[in-house]
């Protein structure tokens, strides 16, 4: 007979208890671990617990710089005007402004030491961290890592062990997980929002070197950046750092750096104050369509090795150019950015084993992850005398220096750093970061060839300059 909302108590539940057996084993395996919740107390759960445990990590910090508004030309500034005219000559002086900024940060040892967004603290004259209970601290920079986007404070804390939350596993992460958001927006005071993994590996938010973040629609606005993103375990699994919007206002998609890559900032800063990241010796480009057809790859996948320098560890393990990568470590390496994400977040002094594509085959190479040389030593030089380049600084371009500016191997020996106030190479188009291959169709083999070469030829001094991977000519008097 039907039932009825009468019915026995006994059979009631025994007949539901029936219904939601058949409805488990008709379920596959994957909705089974993940159901729809069947009573009133399952929809009561709550991530308080989570947040209990969380919270008392995450910090509000407040930095505070002074800015000189410096708005006087040079000429007034001229010792000889000075002399003559005294130091009141000209327009006003430059006068000083204070700038604040707001943001978050997680304890990430109990004895004070503290994880936040390199942006947060730069530059800053003062900063202070105030606790979940309130306290106030004075903060002192342990170091800064400006590849990533993070920084490492540290407070006193008198003995006493505070709250700090551990490091889980980015890697572990799978798109759809619950993840919450920890920090301070817009200054109103420590705010939780809930949301899920969007995305992973997201390479496209230029927003640091290594482009690897974990997107997220939990809510994530200014003064949110350095905060806490943690799964439901309460693990710290990222760095909120930023946010994608056109009003400055949460539209659900933000960016966090993820646990992996902070691991290893804070254990490198510590260890040393620095960090060092290994180096393959090699230049590479995501493959695209056209490159995997060439190349009979079934898709487009991996990096095309485009150069494998003679003194890097990978030419020396087999890599050569024409090479695909494949997966670093037995993860898939989708592009050029997730490949420098796997190699930045790897121990130097280890090994990594590359899965190569070859002559339409596969093949495991062993490579040793050694940190960039020094050779040639850099050595900064201000250039002086009768040519272009006068008042202008540059350093010999190794592999070391390469890899702190994002610059290509192997293409150029002498970097431009600086130009100098007195210098007319910048009228005609030459800036930092412009790697100078010939002057006058010289090549030059360090800096001290180069100022030869200025001083020797021209005018006109034609320079053939690499910018941001492509070439360019600067011509001065010419």
């Amino acid at each position: 007979m039907p039932l009825s909302r009468s019915a026995p108590p006994v059979l009631a539940a025994g007949l539901a208890l029936l219904v939601a057996l058949v409805l488990a084993l008709a379920l596959p395996p994957a909705a089974q671990a993940q159901q729809v919740p069947q009573s009133r107390a399952e929809i009561a759960l709550s991530f308080a617990p989570v947040v209990e445990r969380a919270a008392p990590a995450v910090v509000n910090i407040y930095s505070r710089r002074v800015v000189r508004d410096r708005r006087v030309p040079p000429l007034f500034d001229d010792p000889f005007f000075r002399h003559f005219f005294g130091r009141d000559f000209g327009p006003a002086r430059p006068r000083e402004r204070v700038e604040n900024a707001l943001g978050s940060g997680v304890i990430v040892r109990t004895d004070g030491v503290i994880l936040t967004n390199r942006h947060v603290i730069e530059g800053a004259d003062e900063i202070t961290v105030v606790l979940n209970d309130r306290r106030e601290f004075d903060a002192r920079v342990l170091g800064e890592d400006e590849r990533s986007d993070l920084a490492v404070l540290t407070i006193d804390t008198g003995g006493e062990s505070l709250p700090a939350l551990p490091l889980g596993d980015s890697e572990a992460l799978q798109v759809g997980d619950l993840v919450l958001a920890i920090g301070n927006p817009f200054g109103v005071g420590q705010t939780v929002t809930m949301g899920i993994v969007s995305a992973l590996a997201r390479t496209t938010v230029g927003i640091s070197d290594y482009r690897s973040f974990i997107q997220t629609d939990a809510a994530i606005n200014p003064g949110n950046s350095g905060g806490a993103l943690v799964d439901m375990a309460g693990r710290l699994v990222g760095i909120n750092t930023a946010i994608y919007s056109q009003d400055g206002g949460s539209v659900g998609i933000g960016f966090a750096v993820p646990a992996t890559m902070a691991r290893m900032v804070v254990d490198s800063l510590l260890a040393g104050g620095t960090v060092t990241r290994p180096w393959l010796g090699i230049d590479g480009q995501t493959v695209t369509g056209d490159i995997a057809r060439s190349l009979g790859l079934s898709r487009p996948v991996g990096v095309l090795v485009t150069e494998a320098l003679s003194q890097g560890p990978a030419r020396a393990a087999g890599l050569r150019r024409g090479d695909v990568i494949l997966a670093y470590n037995g993860r898939a390496v989708d592009g050029e950015e997730v490949l420098r994400y796997r190699i930045g977040t790897s121990p130097v002094g280890g090994t990594a084993t590359l899965r190569v594509w070859r002559d339409g085959d596969t093949r495991d190479i062993r490579v040793d992850l050694r940190p960039p040389p020094e050779d040639p030593p850099r050595t900064p030089t201000r250039l002086r005398g009768r040519h272009p380049l006068n008042d202008v600084t540059v350093a010999n371009l190794n592999p070391a220096l390469a890899e702190e500016m994002r610059l290509p191997h192997g293409q150029g020996s002498v970097v431009v750093l600086d130009l100098g106030r007195t210098s007319v190479a910048g009228r005609f188009g030459l800036r930092p970061g412009d790697v100078i291959r010939a002057v006058n169709g010289r090549e030059p083999t360090d800096v001290r060839d180069l100022d030869r070469l200025m001083r020797r030829t021209g005018p006109p001094w034609r320079l053939e300059i690499l910018r941001e991977g492509r070439p360019a000519r600067v011509v001065i008097g010419g």
